[in-house]
């Protein structure tokens, strides 16, 4: 298992293809990357480099078709999909650029889905939801539904839900993306805060300098090749 002080994430010679009819699509070729707990990290890159698929594989919402994929010392490639489903329910928050949030349900309903897959009771899952929402400044907006909400507040909300279950990760994917400046400095220094005062492991997908500015790391994504220098 990893340590405290050590690495949460290891990426080891990960490699992934997509298959168009006999054209073999390269995205990821000998990929390494590694990550340590408590680490803010931005990912840059252009269109199609594979950062999407990075943050898939890193959440188990797909598997590399070569390569190691460990995180908090357990092989997450290796898992069956029924483990890695509970895995995934357990040690990962997803932030989505279009907050996905379901418009019939309110802010506090949001929030509360990924809670409805644990063993919490009915009082359990609404102190966790009412904390989420109060760690987001959201307290006051609890009752109320995505159309009512902001485009930033939106995306509070989608944060909350990311972190109701207390994730070992936060995978972020273009956070901002759909936001105003004000409303997306708005949401970095939440994930900042988060990061700092919660210790929440971030990794962040992004296309803004200005955002991958308040990470602690970035690296640039290009050619299925990770570098700490953008490509010339």
């Amino acid at each position: 298992m990893s340590t405290p002080n050590g690495p949460l994430i290891e990426i080891q010679d990960v490699e992934k293809i997509y298959r168009r009819g006999a054209e073999e699509i390269h995205v990821l070729s000998g990929l390494n990357l590694t990550v340590a707990r408590g680490e803010f990290l931005a990912l840059m890159g252009p269109s199609g480099s594979g950062k999407s698929t990075l943050l898939n594989l890193l959440g188990g919402l797909d598997r590399p078709d070569r390569g190691t994929v460990t995180v908090e010392g357990k092989r997450i490639d290796q898992l069956s999909d029924r483990q890695l489903a509970a895995w995934r329910a357990r040690h990962v928050g997803l932030v989505f650029q279009f907050y996905n949030l379901l418009p019939a349900m309110t802010a506090e309903r949001n929030v509360e889905l990924p809670l409805l897959l644990t063993d919490l009771s009915r009082r359990e899952r609404r102190q966790h939801v009412a904390t989420a929402l109060a760690i987001v400044g959201l307290a006051h907006r609890t009752r109320h539904y995505p159309g009512q909400l902001s485009g930033g507040e939106q995306q509070r909300v989608g944060i909350a839900r990311a972190i109701v279950t207390d994730p070992t990760l936060l995978l972020c994917d273009e956070p901002t993306g759909d936001l105003d400046r004000k409303s997306g400095d708005e949401i970095l220094g939440l994930l900042q805060a988060l990061n700092r005062e919660q210790g929440k492991t971030i990794l962040m997908v992004t296309h803004d300098p200005h955002a991958s500015a308040r990470a602690s790391r970035t690296v640039h994504l290009d050619k299925g090749q990770l570098s700490a220098d953008p490509p010339a």
